[in-house]
């Protein structure tokens, strides 16, 4: 697979001849009408056999083959180029499609409304085949840890036709919000506790879940050793009924990370007692905060980075946003909430507003402004093929479990091509 941004002048068929394929080809790969015109700088993914690379300054064919995971002489015998003779900046070299890397995959799906909507059920049923897990968010306790469940309607028929095991999602969410308070209350009382696992326990064998997973958020920082306690004893219990355990944990950067967010998840405890777990990755473009890229690379890999201090990475899913935002200017704290935009809403934006997308090569992620009717600017940034292959990249780097999305239903193509064309999804049915 190729990643090609397009640039002024450019066309569906004038970029399928450069790369030998069809214009017909790349639209259906990218989801596009091929009779709107493209956005100057949009990425597009070119369906090809392997990639072809532009050398850059300072590039050699050991840096290059560094980079793609291929040797400097096979790099040089693909292209029938001396390995020892310097590379002239501006040749194409081709690269072959690397070998595929087993991972898993965890998505989140979340009705609102308190039903399912037909576009929900569609991207579930759409790419549960390339899911280890499928996670309906969520089963909500109340504080004598009753479970309130989330509509169901097919995501369990829809995850065994595609042997993706369904996720039991368990949060601490009253009233929409999470909160402190019922957090304390499950894990600080016993009796609350067991029924809540009884609970668990019946309907994981009644809808067939396979892992339960608590997303227990905005704990009191005291309560962070009952959450472990919590933790081994519902993990001893789970792993009796054959269920694996996992958690969500808040993207932290140190142990001594302060905030109501942070304090009471402890890395190191979940990375000893459960079986896998997700970092929260995503947000800090966040739809009450001023505009900025919703999972940058460093502040990314900085969390990865900690938590492979506190657990292997054979238990760490890293989260990964399937969304941006449009933020109106000038953000005002408290003001206007960012709306959420699917990366291919945010196309169509710029496309209806003329705007070239730019791209942050330091957050590794897409942005571009615009004004709407009544003359307001707005900024968007949003995920494209480029940001998500350097999640991928950091997923293969670091060796990690796999990637969990947060979460299905906006649309995203170019991912799910991607994630198809360079992984084998594990499934552990």
């Amino acid at each position: 697979m190729q990643i090609y941004v397009v640039k002024q002048g450019d066309s569906l068929y004038q970029i399928a001849n450069q790369f030998g394929t069809s214009y017909e080809s790349i639209a259906n790969a990218n989801e596009i009408d091929p009779e709107l015109p493209l956005v100057v700088g949009q990425a597009l993914v070119i369906p090809i056999y392997g990639r072809f690379y532009v050398v850059r300054p300072g590039d050699s064919l050991y840096t290059i083959g560094q980079r793609f995971g291929i040797s400097a002489a096979e790099l040089a015998s693909i292209n029938q180029i001396n390995m020892y003779q310097p590379l002239s900046v501006g040749m194409t070299l081709y690269i072959p499609e690397p070998a595929k890397t087993t991972t898993e995959v965890n998505a989140y799906v979340e009705p609102t409304g308190g039903t399912v909507s037909e576009t929900l059920e569609n991207a579930a049923r759409k790419h549960a085949n390339n899911l280890t897990y499928l996670a309906p968010f969520s089963y909500q306790v109340d504080r004598q840890g009753n479970l309130t469940a989330p509509p169901l309607n097919q995501f369990a028929a829809i995850a065994n036709e595609q042997n993706a095991t369904l996720m039991l999602v368990i949060t601490n969410l009253e009233e929409g919000s999470f909160s402190a308070e019922l957090g304390r209350a499950i894990l600080t009382n016993e009796t609350v506790q067991n029924n809540m696992l009884d609970q668990i326990i019946q309907t994981a064998q009644e809808i067939g879940y396979g892992d339960v997973h608590f997303d227990f958020e905005f704990l009191p920082p005291e309560n962070r050793e009952d959450y472990r306690s919590f933790l081994e004893k519902a993990t001893t219990r789970l792993h009796q009924e054959g269920l694996l355990v996992s958690t969500a944990l808040a993207p932290k950067t140190s142990a001594e990370q302060q905030g109501a967010w942070y304090e009471a998840h402890d890395y190191g405890a979940h990375g000893e007692i459960v079986d896998f777990v997700v970092l929260m990755t995503y947000e800090w473009g966040y739809s009450g905060g001023p505009p900025m890229a919703v999972s940058p690379i460093g502040p990314v890999r900085d969390v990865v980075n900690y938590a492979l201090t506190e657990m292997p990475p054979e238990k760490i899913l890293l989260g990964q946003n399937l969304y941006g935002y449009d933020w109106t200017l000038p953000y005002e704290p408290g003001g206007e909430f960012a709306q959420a935009v699917s990366p291919q809403q945010a196309i169509q934006l710029a496309r209806e507003n003329n705007q070239a997308i730019l791209y942050d090569e330091e957050a590794q992620a897409p942005y571009f402004n615009y004004y709407d009717q009544n003359g307001e600017e707005h900024e968007v940034w949003f995920e494209d093929a480029r940001s998500i292959q350097a999640k991928f990249d950091l997923i293969k780097e670091k060796n990690l479990r796999g990637i969990s999305y947060w979460k299905l239903g906006l649309a995203f193509p170019q991912n799910w091509l991607l994630l198809e064309d360079q992984f084998t999804i594990q499934k552990r049915g």
